[in-house]
């Protein structure tokens, strides 16, 4: 098997692949992340009383 038909037969897998799952919902997830980052910077502010 050569380099370039294992690199052609991973580029077929990787466009069966490339559908977006029917459970994740972009707004979700990028709220979800947002909402995590924002807790973290005030939990690190709660902590950092030294200014």
């Amino acid at each position: 098997m050569s380099f370039h038909s294992t690199a052609a037969q991973l580029a077929t897998l990787a466009e069966g692949e490339g559908e977006q799952h029917a459970s994740l919902s972009p707004y979700l997830t990028g709220g979800s992340a947002l909402f995590i980052l924002l807790l973290l910077l005030w939990i690190t502010t709660r902590f950092n009383r030294d200014r």
